[in-house]
């Protein structure tokens, strides 16, 4: 189903806790837009005109392209979320490549429409500067986990990752589209899928890798996802199904004041 300004609130939880008033500020701005698969949102360099919000299971993941065109995942984002202009105040150039791993709906504000309407209101200040210490401390840990993890662990954490912000165990990835993500050869990623297969946590099919034992899947993941789970929990005020799902954020639940005043949590 297409996203419509009317409609599009309600499908990205970041701007679905918005408060009305505040949602009233970036409404008559907001721009639907449809997303394919491998869609590059803002490349490298770019100046970052608008702010864009994945809306239901659309997945962009922020990712380091090297000069001899390796290229490997620092960020994913869904419907939790935001790219583009989070943490900078937009028209910067970007630091890294947006790129659209699960097609679909998503939202776009022009990046100066969004720094006027935080100028105007705390609590949508509050709520956009929450994000940004949740997207930095993904983009931290995963600083530590490419560096200090194991590919088994590291591929447990990203398959948990995307399965968090879909509401279905099936995901529509390739292996190829994993091995590019976590900077490894697709062979070298086949064995390691075989494993993870082997030992019932996934079953592996053309296009598609299913979630068949989660909790094993945790256990054989690295730290990294909890640690980053607890953290949008403690300042985000994420709310997770008992499946993994990430289906809610609730900013007034989390540490602080949802009216302004710091998160108690863990700064990143």
């Amino acid at each position: 189903m297409a996203v419509t300004a009317a409609t599009s609130f309600g499908r990205n939880l970041l701007l679905r806790a918005l408060q009305p008033a505040d949602r009233a500020l970036i409404a008559p701005y907001a721009e639907p837009a449809e997303f394919a698969r491998g869609d590059i949102v803002f490349e490298s360099g770019d100046p970052v005109s608008h702010v864009t919000f994945p809306c239901d299971h659309t997945v962009v993941t922020l990712a380091i392209t090297m000069l001899d065109g390796r290229m490997t995942e620092t960020a994913t984002v869904g419907w939790e979320g935001a790219v583009g202009g989070v943490v900078s105040q937009g028209y910067l150039p970007a630091f890294s490549r947006a790129v659209v791993q699960i097609g679909g709906p998503g939202l776009r504000v022009e990046a100066g429409r969004l720094q006027a309407a935080k100028h105007a209101s705390s609590t949508l200040r509050n709520l956009f500067t929450r994000y940004s210490d949740c997207l930095i401390a993904q983009l931290l840990q995963s600083v530590a986990c490419n560096a200090l993890h194991p590919i088994e662990q590291r591929a447990a954490k990203w398959l948990l990752t995307l399965h968090d912000r879909l509401s279905t165990d099936v995901l529509p990835i390739t292996q190829d589209v994993l091995a590019e993500m976590l900077g490894v050869r697709r062979t070298y990623l086949s064995g390691v899928l075989r494993g993870l297969h082997d030992r019932g946590m996934i079953a592996v099919s053309r296009g598609r890798i299913a979630i068949r034992d989660r909790a094993a899947l945790e256990r054989a993941a690295c730290e990294c996802h909890d640690r980053v789970r607890r953290h949008f929990e403690e300042v985000l005020g994420a709310v997770y199904r008992d499946d993994g799902t990430l289906v809610a954020v609730d900013p007034a639940a989390a540490g602080g004041s949802a009216a302004g005043q710091p998160s108690q949590g863990r700064a990143a």
